[in-house]
């Protein structure tokens, strides 16, 4: 990817993954212990009790259940030569997830500490945070070497920053020295992961969870959240700022927090997710219950508000084309048919008529359950859930009339380096100073309190926020130009 975003950082409540960051940037070792105190010793069967008291799931997407996980490594090492090993899975190949960038960027000795502690329960040798960008892989080696003897066990690699990075199967098969694509075979790395050997595999906050609620114990664990999803989690909300936030919280007051609002619609789940209708998205809560009676799933918590100024039939059809490019290149679902759907799909925004949006149905179900990975499936569904919440932009695209705005970029993409301008009416501005709040790195005001430019070129990757100030301009002397 060409943009390497520093996500910002909010909180519901009280901090637990990002306690002590509002006094540093980052938690060095000593800053760490400050904020988190030492982490205890736990005998494996107590580590298992207590992810499973604490209903510990993956955050990576799937959710799986952790002590699961822990129990099918135990398993599989035993009465084997080779101990088993523990991979951080700190890949995010999706450019509307920053979260596991921010943990690694910001606090990444809570992570090694469940990593660690996870290692040390299975008796495994090697930890490996396997990592998708340069300044992520400094941070955690700094973080290593500052544990000096102790980090010995601990080694980063530095993998190709792509969508499918992420899949496990790709992620160990570039940890082994292969090629960073899915194995396409139903072999558990529980059972031949790292080097042939028995491998924990899961994501980075799962790991800080887990360091967390070693430190907490169950019971304190569980006094924040719900119930039957205790704890925190982290979501990414329009692609630019991490917030955590105690599960069951207001969906709509999250985004609020973000200075937004669902808009026309909340993709959730990232690319692979699915569209709340704003009514939806105003009455959910951030847990897996309340989104999954909306035939939604949180995922990898990505939260995207698609605002009300953009093109929603555009927006889908530029991520569908980004997606088709992200494929692993190794089955025929993925090499012929999404970029097929990506083909119709755009054909289908232009006017194409009905037999546009007849062929995107049929491509879609032509790509289903037929790849080596979940990628033409999360796609497809992409797509699916956004003909099924925005069918009269669909339907009038297709027809030619259209919907008459723009497509702003609203959903987040590393390639689109924008020629974008944010451009200053000196007749209407009245030097509120707003927009500097709103969009510090792209704003400066002069010694008078007025931008110091008329015209700043906005990143692409600052464009939500850049979106964000257009509106919130009371004397609306902002606006977005090519």
């Amino acid at each position: 990817m060409n943009a390497a975003p520093r996500p910002g950082l909010g909180c519901v409540g009280a901090p637990r993954l990002l306690a002590g960051l509002d006094q540093v940037p980052r938690l060095d070792r000593a800053a760490h212990l400050s904020a988190h105190g030492t982490l205890p010793r736990y005998r494996p069967d107590e580590l298992v009790e207590l992810a499973d008291d604490i209903d510990l799931r993956g955050r990576g997407g799937a959710g799986f259940p952790f002590a699961r996980k822990l129990r099918a490594v135990m398993r599989s090492a035993r009465g084997r030569d080779t101990a088993p090993a523990v991979v951080v899975n700190g890949s995010e190949g999706e450019p509307s997830c920053l979260k596991d960038t921010a943990l690694l960027l910001h606090a990444p000795h809570l992570v090694l500490d469940g990593a660690l502690l996870a290692a040390a329960a299975l008796g495994a040798d090697d930890v490996v945070v396997g990592v998708t960008r340069a300044d992520v892989e400094q941070s955690v080696r700094d973080a290593v070497a500052e544990r000096g003897p102790a980090g010995r066990r601990v080694r980063v690699a530095l993998l190709p920053e792509r969508f499918v990075t992420g899949e496990g199967t790709a992620l160990v098969s570039g940890l082994n020295g292969g090629a960073v694509v899915p194995s396409g075979r139903k072999v558990r790395t529980s059972e031949r992961g790292l080097a042939g050997a028995p491998t924990l595999l899961s994501n980075t906050e799962t790991f800080a969870q887990l360091a967390v609620a070693a430190r907490l114990g169950a019971q304190d664990y569980r006094a924040t959240g719900l119930p039957t999803e205790p704890g925190t989690v982290l979501l990414t909300v329009a692609g630019t700022t991490v917030v955590e936030t105690p599960t069951g919280a207001s969906l709509p007051y999250v985004l609020e927090l973000c200075g937004t609002d669902p808009g026309q619609g909340v993709l959730v789940g990232g690319y692979h997710g699915r569209w709340l209708d704003p009514v939806a998205a105003r009455s959910a809560q951030v847990s897996r219950q309340s989104l999954a009676s909306f035939n939604a799933v949180l995922g990898a918590g990505a939260v995207l508000p698609l605002p009300e100024d953009t093109c929603p039939a555009g927006e889908v059809a530029r991520v569908t084309r980004w997606m088709a490019k992200e494929t692993a290149g190794q089955c025929g679902p993925c090499v012929r048919g999404l970029p097929a759907l990506a083909d119709v799909l755009d054909e289908a925004v232009r006017g194409g008529g009905g037999a546009a949006l007849e062929a995107v149905e049929a491509r879609l179900m032509s790509v289903r359950g037929r790849g080596a990975c979940s990628h033409p499936d999360g796609t497809s569904h992409f797509v699916a859930s956004a003909l099924a919440s925005f069918p009269d932009e669909f339907h009038d695209h297709a027809l030619g009339s259209g919907c008459g705005r723009r497509v702003l970029g609203a959903l987040p993409l590393p390639q689109d380096e924008s020629p974008e301008r944010l451009v200053v009416d000196w007749t209407l501005c009245k030097g509120h100073g707003l927009c500097v709040d709103v969009l510090p790195d792209v704003v400066q005001l002069d010694a008078d309190g007025y931008p110091a430019k008329a015209s700043m070129p906005v990143p692409a990757r600052l464009r939500p926020k850049a979106l964000r100030a257009v509106r919130r301009c009371p004397a609306l002397a902002l606006r977005i130009q090519d």
